[in-house]
């Protein structure tokens, strides 16, 4: 109980298809993209130099994105949710599903109007864990958006595809009202559904028993890490031969009495309840703790032959990623940013990336007074560069997701790669000057980069890449280039960084797809 009283967890306790096309074609297009080669050190004098290798060519282990689903506080469409990020509008308000006056955090992202009408029968849609009802919906939905809705999905072989959703907090209202039906009403009005729906594994499971899909199933609770370690552990399962598609994301319902109480325990949260559209603020200098969000963010995962063999509608590409662990504290990062840093720079490695190539990062940034530094501080070790690089933050419209967030903001991600636009961050009033980089304040922003001194494709300067840091394009015709008034830098590849309470990091690296 000490260790939740520290300093550090006072008023921030986190320290830690149809797709939009875009066809710009350039003449000897694959010469756009070199594979890196340039070699950089990690951090510290004990990690071994390393050099980026080439990036996976053979077709059963090279892995693409074929289709996103949500549920979130802007809805389940991907394209609405990321129109209403660009439009830089905030899904915070005042808490409505129960009584919240008494608390000192009245106001959350809480979802509104959810309907899975379509996607789990009436029955059981009354029965289940908002947890598991948003699973259902987004991964379904991801299907569909990967051309394997209803019938079409008896195409793929079943045994060699599996599902692979977390969740930070599991069945947590199933969880609530057991608990309190034991204590007021003793065993006998315990549901039987209380233990199944309460466990983290049952969104993966529940998926997979409704479509039939016998491949590997399980769930990774790693915090708000969650999400991203799902997105590592599929693709690996895909690279070593055990699974030809992977259904992979988090899914998160935690804005019930306990899960707002136990966080304002912590001091982890904003009480800015006269304002909460500003409440969350990442990089703010009177930012004053994170904002409670929820829902569900899943991708679909194959291996490019799969995808290929059956004409699949090829969204991006999952270059590599990493784990690693903090070893430190239950909620502080580490204050040298030792396991942050060396987390990225493994996954650059992993995917064939090198730092001077990165351009643009999604960051976790939650709003929290240590954590949003502390990454800061953590790019910077890696990132030298901090001038050429654009930096944004989902969470200040969507609040913090916990387990989904990752997913959520992959497709975010995603979606900037392959329109063109970046969102803003929003609530940006008064920044904190050690940031030092372009945090696309208040309004959306075409990807203008600081790379190249004119048009890349006519002088051989580098591509510059994409990356979404989260602590816890298209078919071969697309060509994604962003501009600027003086030059043109095509954007390859971005980066998810997540990590979460336990010093739990993960990262993963996309690309826009290349045959």
């Amino acid at each position: 109980m000490e260790a939740l009283q520290a300093s550090s967890l006072r008023a921030s306790p986190l320290k830690p298809l149809q797709k939009p096309k875009l066809n710009i074609h350039f003449p000897n297009a694959s010469r756009l993209v070199p594979r890196p080669t340039k070699k950089f050190s990690s951090i510290t004098a004990s990690s071994p130099t390393v050099s980026a290798p080439k990036r996976e060519k053979d077709p059963k282990k090279r892995v693409v994105i074929t289709g996103m689903g949500l549920v979130s506080v802007f809805g389940n469409d991907v394209d609405a949710y990321y129109d209403k990020l660009l439009a830089g509008e905030s899904g915070i308000g005042l808490i409505d599903r129960f009584d919240a006056s008494k608390f000192p955090t009245r106001f959350a992202g809480q979802i509104r109007g959810f309907s899975s009408q379509g996607y789990i029968d009436g029955k059981n849609d009354r029965r289940l864990d908002d947890c598991l009802r948003y699973c259902i919906v987004a991964g379904k939905k991801a299907l569909e958006d990967a051309d394997l809705g209803g019938d079409k999905l008896s195409k793929i072989d079943k045994e060699r595809a599996g599902v692979l959703v977390g969740t930070g907090m599991g069945g947590l209202t199933v969880f609530s009202d057991g608990v309190q039906n034991l204590i007021e009403k003793g065993y006998r009005k315990i549901t039987p559904f209380f233990i199944p729906y309460a466990i983290t594994n049952m969104s993966s499971a529940l998926l997979a028993i409704d479509l039939g899909l016998m491949g590997p199933n399980y769930s990774i609770s790693t915090a708000c890490a969650t999400s991203n370690y799902c997105f590592y552990a599929a693709a690996n399962h895909i690279r070593r031969g055990e699974a030809e598609m992977m259904i992979a994301g988090g899914t998160e319902a935690a804005i019930i009495p306990i899960g707002l109480g136990g966080f304002v325990a912590c001091r982890a949260l904003s009480q800015r309840n006269d304002d909460p559209q500003t409440a969350s603020r990442p990089w703010d200098k009177d930012r004053d703790g994170f904002v409670m969000g929820e829902g569900a963010g899943v991708l679909v995962m194959e291996s490019l032959e799969h995808a290929m063999k059956r004409g699949a509608p090829i969204i991006a590409e999952y270059l590599g990623g990493a784990v690693n662990c903090d070893a430190y504290h239950m909620t502080d990062p580490r204050s040298d940013g030792l396991g942050v840093s060396s987390c990225i720079e493994r996954s650059l490695e992993d995917a064939g990336v090198s730092p001077e190539e990165v351009n643009y990062i999604n960051a976790h940034a939650t709003s929290t007074l240590a954590g949003d530094l502390a990454e800061i501080n953590a790019i910077k070790k890696v990132f030298k560069n901090t001038s050429g690089i654009k930096i944004n933050a989902t969470k200040s419209m969507i609040g913090h997701c916990l387990g989904a967030a990752g997913g959520l903001e992959a497709i975010a991600t995603v979606k900037a790669i392959t329109t063109g636009w970046l969102h803003p961050s929003i609530n940006q009033f008064n920044p904190e000057p050690s940031v030092e980089f372009d945090t696309v304040a208040n309004k959306k922003q075409q990807h203008e980069v600081n790379v190249g001194k004119t048009l890349y494709p006519f002088l051989g300067s580098t591509p510059s890449l994409s990356i979404y840091l989260h602590f816890d394009g298209y078919g071969s015709s697309r060509t994604c280039v962003f501009c600027n008034s003086n030059r043109l830098v095509l954007v390859d590849s971005a980066i998810s960084n997540s990590f979460g309470f336990g010093g739990h990091n993960s990262v993963v690296a996309f690309s826009a797809f290349k045959p």
